[in-house]
């Protein structure tokens, strides 16, 4: 059975979140505070963690750092917050998905299913890529190029994961949004997705201003490619 954590302070919300989710069959953990989740999250094993921004104690993308200084469990970001900034610095730091308060209980629910099984896919899936020098240790979450590691942000690895699982494939932008963020493609637009491609390139290719990795295919999209 899937175990769920969930960190929120609403008590009308934990309450109704909580009957919602066991009625599909799976466990809760529940924390009201960052110091209890700090308990919780030591003592336990859990397939999803579903965080609230704003807690009495701290935050939620505090406590996602920490989260993803020793796993890669799924996280689900709730918030009353909509702004631009606030989703993109949840993705960067590790987040999967995003929603909105107040928000539909069936899209909830349809959200964590989507992460449930993306990650079963993950834990299935092969544990390492290679391309044009790039080496990613998909346990570790580690990429390196040229032997020496590469830093990136969670949204640059989700995305050059994304681009080494599908080599010589031209992605559009709407693929691109779609695959990599369950959050609405409203919040993450066009013109942050060049951004995040604009930083990958400055990472990973010998020369950024002519990319021979991931290459703009005009008018359609981009594709990883493998040809030297």
């Amino acid at each position: 059975m899937k175990r769920l954590f969930l960190l929120e302070d609403d008590l009308s919300l934990i309450n109704g979140l909580a009957f919602a989710v066991k009625k599909q069959g799976y466990e809760i953990e529940i924390a009201r505070t960052t110091l209890e989740a700090d308990t919780l999250w030591e003592d336990g094993k859990y397939d999803l963690v579903i965080l609230d921004v704003s807690l009495p104690d701290g935050s939620g993308f505090d406590f996602c750092k920490k989260i993803r200084q020793t796993s890669k469990v799924p996280v689900m970001f709730l918030t009353a917050a909509d702004e631009e900034t606030d989703i993109i610095m949840g993705l960067d730091i590790g987040g999967d998905d995003y929603i909105t308060k107040p928000f539909k209980l069936a899209v909830f629910l349809s959200r964590i299913n989507a992460l449930l099984r993306r990650s079963e896919n993950f834990s299935a899936a092969v544990t390492e890529l290679n391309s044009g020098g790039i080496n990613i240790q998909l346990l570790k979450g580690e990429v390196y190029k040229g032997g020496s590691q590469v830093e990136l942000t969670a949204s640059e690895y989700k995305l050059l994961c994304l681009f080494m699982e599908n080599p010589d494939q031209i992605l559009s932008s709407e693929q691109i949004l779609g695959r990599l963020w369950d959050c609405s493609e409203s919040y993450i637009d066009n013109n942050s997705l060049t951004v995040y491609i604009r930083r990958l390139r400055t990472k990973i290719e010998d020369n950024p201003g002519e990319p021979k990795r991931i290459v703009t295919v005009r008018g359609m999209g981009y594709k990883w490619n493998t040809a030297d």
